[in-house]
């Protein structure tokens, strides 16, 4: 069954591959693209999001900015990891999509409230705009079937000890979402440092050969320079490069491809050493509802077939 998406991000490298994932499934119906600041500055991954837009050849997609900062707190960017442009690496096409003159908000909303179908919404970066958009327009969200979003973790971060890069931006945003009361699925580290790709995979990549295959087999060379190596890794340890945006729009895609179980998850939002970590109630000490359909393993062949289908798809 085709799904009706709303995707928003912040591009971002592994962003990029999951844009491309939403465009080029048969499984789902990209309604708009919205941005949100994290990665880098928001004006930026605006303009990535247009420009990844252009080089797939689907200008016709709307996007709309959303928040330029998080709910409560400063704006912290990942540009250590992607780069001064937020997706360095390949050179991307300018863009003619005009801009539109309506918010990330307003245009979820619109979509959501003229669509005769649920829509699901796939989020890839700081969980800001979702937040908004469930205060702004609580008589909507039974029109949402599902948001899947990449952040958090059961197990460890990547940002402090606790907590992953998302969350850890706007943590009381991912509190908002969990406790919406709205299905939510959550694809943290658990799952998405396993979703890997390697040199190899860059190499194939690259010898598809169209347009897409070059731009992106350079944005992943970039991004294995700056991809997070295991600290007990070794000189004969191969990690590959951590594709963890992909997994949420591969899971709207193909649920088969994980293994997810339903667990109470909880964001700290106060000012600790544990600020930002989704307190996952792996053992469910707790006894609370299940409110998060959590992710902690995927087919790791099913996941790399996609990637390659996905590129093969603009040749």
């Amino acid at each position: 069954m085709v799904k009706k998406v709303i995707l928003d991000c912040d591009p971002g490298h592994d962003d990029a591959l999951a844009l491309l994932m939403a465009i080029a499934s048969e499984n789902i119906d990209l309604l708009a693209v919205t941005t949100s600041a994290g990665n880098q500055l928001p004006e930026k991954t605006y303009i990535n999001a247009k420009r990844l837009l252009t080089l797939a050849k689907n200008e016709g997609i709307p996007v709309a900015r959303g928040a330029k900062k998080p709910l409560r707190r400063e704006l912290i960017i990942a540009d250590d990891v992607h780069g001064e442009s937020g997706i360095d690496g390949a050179e991307l096409p300018e863009s003619t999509i005009e801009d539109l003159d309506i918010s990330a908000n307003d245009l979820m909303a619109k979509i959501l409230r003229e669509s005769d179908e649920k829509i699901t919404l796939i989020a890839t970066g700081p969980l800001t705009n979702i937040a908004i958009f469930l205060l702004s327009h609580p008589e909507l969200k039974e029109k949402i079937e599902l948001i899947s979003f990449m952040g958090g973790a059961c197990f460890g971060g990547n940002m402090t000890p606790h907590a992953e890069f998302n969350i850890y931006v706007d943590p009381e945003a991912a509190d908002i979402v969990v406790k919406s009361g709205v299905p939510v699925a959550m694809f943290g580290l658990d799952v998405t440092l396993k979703a890997q790709l390697f040199e190899d995979d860059i190499k194939e990549i690259r010898s598809i050969g169209n347009k897409v295959a070059m731009t992106m087999a350079d944005l992943l060379d970039f991004f294995n320079l700056t991809t997070t190596r295991p600290f007990w890794a070794d000189e004969t340890h191969v990690e590959g490069i951590h594709m963890h945006d992909p997994c949420a729009v591969a899971y709207v895609i193909d649920p088969d491809m994980f293994t997810v179980y339903p667990m109470s998850v909880q964001v700290e939002t106060s000012d600790t050493l544990a600020l930002g970590s989704t307190v996952v109630d792996y053992d469910d000490v707790y006894k609370k509802d299940k409110n998060v359909q959590v992710a902690f393993d995927l087919d790791l062949e099913k996941f790399r077939n996609l990637t390659m289908e996905t590129i093969k798809y603009f040749s």
